[in-house]
Order: C-alpha cells, then structure tokens, then sequence
C-alpha cells in the first residue's frame, strides 16, 4: 500500500470514515466515477457505530489507508496530519436521544476533537478542512427554511456540541486564515445507517416483527436527503468550495414522522398495529428545514436520488443484509429514535 505521505495527487484525511456517511464517502471517492489521483487515510475510533464491516467493499484498495485512533489524541492526529493536503471531518457522536442521558462523550468527541484537527491542520499547512454539520444547530422553525446566516440555536446537548465544533472551525479561519469549509445536512438516509436512527431502527424492528416506537403525535417535520445526495454536496465544496463560507446540503423532501412511518409499513408490508406511541423526547425540535439554493446556485448542487426509489432501495438493503445489522443491533436500545 502506498503511503499517503509519498503519493502522487491529493492527500485526504477521512475522519470517522467507518461510520455510516464517511464510509459512504470512502466508498464513494474510491468506487468507480470516483477521482483516481485521490488518497484516503481514514482514522477512526471504532466506537459502537463505526465498523469496518462498512469499508469491505474497498478493502485493500491501493489508495486507501486505515488508522484506528481518536481525533482527541493530538501525538496522532499531528502525525497524520503532516502528510495530507486536506481533511473531511465526520468523525462525531450524532444521536440525539443518548446526548440527553449523556452529554460529556459529545462535548469531548464534537468539540475537543475538533480543537485537536484544527490546530494539527493549522499547524501543517493544511490547504482544506471541510467541517461536516447538522441543521439542528439552528433548532427548529415554524415556516420557511434556513439559510447559511441563520443564529445558531441548537435544543438538544448533540446539536449544541455540533454548533460549538461549527463556531469554533469558522474560529480558526477568521483568526488564523486556516480554509474552513463547513456543511450542514438534513437527514440522512440509505444503507450501512446504524440501526440506533430511526429509518433502520423501524425497517429492522418491522423486519423481526416487533412494533415500532413513534414519538408524540408523530407531527414533528423532517427534510430526508439520500446520502449519495450528501456526499455529491461534500464533493463539490471540498474542490470547488470557497474558504470560510458555510454550505446546507438538503434533499427536498420534508415528511412528518408519521407520514415516514407510514411509507415504511407500506414498504415493509404491515399496518399501524405495529406502531406504539411513546412519550415525546425531550426537548424535541419540532421541524427542521434547510435552503440550499446557495450549493445549487454557486456549486452545481441539487439531490437527483428520487426519495420513493431512495427508501425502497433502503429498505432493500436491510432485508437483504441481516448479517451486517443483526450483530450491531444487539448494541443498541432498542427504543431510540431520531
């Protein structure tokens, strides 16, 4: 295997790339279609939610290199960062519902070890740092829809950590000049998702025959994005991207939890017996919605994976793929939701 560090073309530094989006990336970058004078390093802790089950169909690849470590070990991460051109940040803790019984991992993970790539970036030159973010820093919203200046008013523990990781990256290029590009999605959706989010978690239970928790009155509004659709948007920010701007990457399709819900009965072939109210979640945003006229007018972006052919798809892939989320499930709570 080459070394990222002598190899010809660009260098990139794939935080979290075992988890369920960045190893999409991975795959992806590697796959065909994809650059071929591109070299990825992917560095990842493996906690519960990252696997390298998620990397096999690029295992070995010439062009990929794998480093199991934490982005809050600064020895490490300075000596990765030494031999890439740039970065692509995924590496986080995302679910919501575990931020609330426990925040300080999200702090540490989202923030501090943001802090530490920063500065290790900053230190070594390096030309990109593509910052990858959530639209639930904003909070929620009645109407309308988000753009790139909206104030920053995150409810739940994870989204605070995410908005404190944003406010500090932006930091780092308006103080030091370090090029920050920074994403911001909406939800994500398709295979290799950690059956913890609620996509897979109710794909998964219908499949086994249990019931499926629904939060509230199911009222709360979601914009679902495919994430082949995410990682095209990554894509054109990190080679055409302009230093220090802030990009929404959304898929245009907003669905109450209950319209989803039952899409996914319809999918899975049963009925609303096999749903079961629960009490709402604390501090539940109640609709989230992004503008990503910005991508589409300066980058060329716009979400081209139809969502009805989306989930059919996904829903597919978990059927036919008991052996990857079976074992992974028996980590989980059963009873999380996003």
């Amino acid at each position: 295997m080459t070394s990222p560090a002598s190899a010809p073309g660009t260098r990139i530094l794939v935080t979290g790339g075992a988890g369920f989006i960045g190893s999409h990336y991975v795959r992806t970058l590697l796959g065909p279609g994809g650059p071929a004078d591109v070299h990825l390093t992917v560095l990842d802790k493996l906690t519960y939610a990252g696997s390298l089950t998620n990397l096999d169909a690029v295992a070995g690849h010439a062009r990929l290199a794998f480093v199991h470590g934490d982005v809050c070990d600064a020895e490490l991460v300075g000596e990765l960062m030494a031999g890439h051109d740039q970065v692509v940040h995924f590496a986080a803790e995302t679910h919501v519902d575990r931020s609330i019984t426990g925040s300080a991992a999200f702090v540490t993970s989202n923030v501090v070890g943001t802090q530490v790539l920063l500065d290790a970036a900053l230190r070594h030159g390096v030309r990109a740092f593509v910052h990858i973010s959530t639209d639930e820093v904003y909070g929620s919203i009645d109407s309308g829809a988000w753009t790139e200046d909206w104030p920053l008013v995150p409810n739940s523990p994870y989204a605070a950590a995410k908005a404190s990781s944003d406010l500090l990256a932006l930091a780092y290029h308006r103080t030091h000049g370090l090029d920050v590009r920074v994403t911001r999605c909406s939800n994500n959706y398709g295979p290799h998702q950690f059956p913890e989010k609620v996509i897979p978690l109710f794909v998964t239970n219908l499949l086994d025959g249990q019931k499926i928790p629904l939060y509230g009155d199911g009222g709360n509004v979601r914009d679902w994005l495919h994430v082949d659709d995410h990682i095209q948007g990554i894509e054109r920010v990190r080679q055409h991207g302009t230093a220090g701007e802030i990009y929404h990457i959304g898929g245009g399709t907003q669905l109450s939890n209950k319209e989803l819900t039952g899409l996914l009965l319809q999918a899975c072939g049963t009925g609303w017996d096999m749903v079961e109210h629960v009490a709402d979640r604390k501090g539940h945003d109640r609709r989230y919605a992004l503008d990503w006229s910005k991508l589409h007018t300066g980058l060329g972006y716009r979400p081209t994976k139809d969502f009805a052919r989306g989930l059919a798809e996904t829903v597919a892939w978990y059927r036919d793929n008991r052996d990857w989320w079976e074992p992974l499930k028996k980590r989980a709570d059963r009873n999380s939701e996003v």
